[in-house]
This record gives C-alpha cells, structure tokens and sequence, in this order.
C-alpha cells in the first residue's frame, strides 16, 4: 500500500497571486498558520509554520520553488508508528485555467506503512483540504476561515 494523496481546488484569481498567497509569509498567516508563518518559500530554505491545533513551530524545508508553477517541501511525518523519524514530501502545483483562475493542487507522498501513519496521513490530507478552503476564501473575500477555529 503506497500511503499518499492528492487534494485540489479552483481559486478565482491569477496565478501570481494565488502562488503569492502561499509563498508570502504574511499572507500565510493571516488564512492558514494560525499561529504565524516565519520566512518565505524559496529553494533551500527552512521556514517555520506554528498552528494552534498543532501547537509548537516546526521546520518546513523547501526543496524547490518554481515561481507561479509549483513549490515542494519536507517536513516532519507526524507518526506515531514510526521507529525513527522520517520526512514527507509536499508538492503544490498552480495551473492556469479558463476565466483567469488556478487550479491549485497538493500531493503529500512517502508515509511508511503503518496503522500511525495511515492516521497522520489522514489528518494531514484534511488539514491541507482545509489549507485550499481558506486560501479561496481569502482571496476571494477577504474572510479568515481559520480565525478562532481552533482556540
């Protein structure tokens, strides 16, 4: 069993500032890293995302960008099963599509093989799910989904 998966959604803006809204740390912040984003998305970075849900900052490594098209990041596999720690591989793309919008996409890939990591994975696939949620309705109305959600 390969533990992966794929989340997606249209936004109704540009392509350059749907991958803005996401590279940009001060945009993160205000839709997604409730508890604040720290450095931009840049190759070979290491940038910190805090969330209230999942309290604590942690280490994102940015392993490509390719402006407007597609950022991959590691991070640290929430799995419990796991003898040693491990990273997963997050990968966004931005698509142009009909009418000016963008056709976001994430992947998350390279979970071992256990009942803990089908579990994180699951969360994982959720949280980014939401992610695309609250990225469209920033963008689009100006509305922070994720204000007071989770405290």
């Amino acid at each position: 069993m390969d533990l992966k998966f794929r989340v997606f959604a249209n936004i109704s803006k540009p392509v350059h500032e749907v991958f803005e809204a996401v590279a940009d740390p001060q945009q993160l912040s205000h839709y997604f890293t409730t508890g604040g984003a720290k450095g931009r998305l840049e190759t070979g970075a290491t940038v910190t995302w805090d969330f209230h849900d999942f309290p604590g900052a942690f280490p994102v490594h940015v392993i490509e960008v390719v402006p407007d098209e597609r950022i991959v990041l590691e991070w640290k596999a929430n799995d419990p099963g796991a003898e040693a720690d491990y990273n997963v591989t997050v990968t966004m793309a931005f698509k142009p599509v009909a009418g000016g919008r963008t056709l976001v996409e994430i992947a998350e890939e390279g979970w071992r093989e256990n009942q803990g990591a089908l579990h994180a994975s699951y969360g994982n696939c959720q949280g980014w799910t939401g992610m695309l949620l609250a990225l469209k309705v920033w963008l689009e109305h100006g509305i922070n989904l994720r204000e007071g959600l989770y405290k």
